[in-house]
């Protein structure tokens, strides 16, 4: 969906809707996570948050963009991440 038409090759569309598929699956995971804690993590703005925000800068501004913002507390916590200044990382509980 983003690699191949920088190559001048159309998408598979049937992949990406496999895919789809499974993001979603996922993402109903973090819903519900998320409806409990504030981060993947716990309470606590972590690795597991980071990792997220190169992949999904790029599918926030896709036309398939719903898939995080449909779900609240996906959307609540990828505008959190999306926004803090990445110095305020908590890499290890001192």
């Amino acid at each position: 969906m983003f690699v191949n038409p920088i190559y001048g090759v159309a998408p598979d569309e049937k992949i990406i809707e496999i895919e789809l598929r499974n993001l979603a699956k996922v993402l109903d995971v973090y819903e519900e996570r998320l409806s409990e804690y504030k981060y993947l993590g716990g309470d606590f703005y972590s690795m597991a948050d980071l990792h997220h925000i190169p992949y999904l800068v790029y599918f926030i501004r896709s036309s398939k963009s719903s898939f995080v913002t449909s779900r609240p507390c996906v959307n609540a916590w990828w505008n959190d991440i999306s926004s803090r200044p990445l110095h305020r990382l908590k890499l290890w509980n001192s």
